[in-house]
């Protein structure tokens, strides 16, 4: 990876700890912040964010519109922090994950996790 890409990637981070001062619980203001609203209001708030987010997503890919496509995984990505934030985990956790799986068949990870997806 190249130096710009490792700082464009720690727009992971920034926006993670930037989120977790937007938790209720951390002082955040949902009047003052869309974050802290969403935060504020919960699960329900945020998950159907990402769910209609992925909607877009998928419309930009079938339109095959690159410009959108960014857009909206940008959107998806974001509000997928979001979610994160909520239950106290980081982009690192993700990376992790997808660390460990690197370099393994999709057939072979899927086969590991059982029957659980």
């Amino acid at each position: 990876m190249t130096n710009a890409i490792h700082s464009e990637a720690d727009v992971l981070y920034r926006l993670a700890d930037t989120l977790a001062t937007r938790l209720p619980e951390n002082g955040g203001d949902p009047k003052s912040s869309y974050s802290a609203g969403l935060l504020a209001k919960g699960p329900d708030a945020f998950l159907k964010k990402i769910g209609e987010e992925a909607t877009e997503l998928v419309m930009a890919a079938k339109d095959n519109a690159p410009d959108r496509i960014v857009y909206e995984m940008a959107d998806l990505w974001f509000h997928s922090l979001v979610t994160l934030a909520h239950y106290k985990l980081r982009p690192e956790d993700v990376l992790r994950e997808l660390a460990r799986r690197e370099g393994m068949s999709g057939l072979a990870e899927k086969a590991s996790r059982g029957n659980s997806k």
